[in-house]
């Protein structure tokens, strides 16, 4: 049996050997693997990382015009406010002038003049109802 006990023991102690030798070729090849995976998962972060960065660029420089445009159109409308109060007044001024130079035009409606002498006066009043 002690041949037999040398042969069990040198299959046994070569069949650990062997298995040794797969288990640490197992090893290694899921090790690379992982490790690809990591390769592969870190280089795709990056480039997340880079393409989220830009796209926070293009969304301040948006954000930046919509509030120069938002400044732009609040500006135009108080210029129409302002130009609406300015048209009212001139409106107003209109119709003033308007009255005054009716009612000069009615005090000289019955004026008849030959020479510019004559003229004169009620010319004078036209133009002074005018101003």
């Amino acid at each position: 049996m002690s041949a037999l006990g040398t042969l069990a023991a040198g299959v046994t102690g070569g069949i650990w050997k062997v298995a040794a030798v797969i288990l640490l070729a197992a090893l290694l090849v899921v090790g690379a693997w992982s490790g690809g995976g990591w390769y592969l998962a870190a280089r795709d972060r990056d480039a997340a990382r880079v393409e989220l960065a830009a796209e926070r660029a293009k969304s301040a420089a948006c954000a930046a015009a919509v509030e120069r445009q938002n400044a732009a159109v609040t500006a135009l409308a108080d210029a129409t406010r302002e130009a609406g109060v300015r048209g009212q007044a001139a409106q107003q001024q209109a119709v003033a002038a308007g009255k005054r130079f009716d009612a000069a035009l009615a005090r000289v409606a019955g004026a008849r003049a030959t020479t510019c002498d004559e003229a004169m006066p009620a010319v004078n009043l036209i133009l002074e109802a005018t101003r």
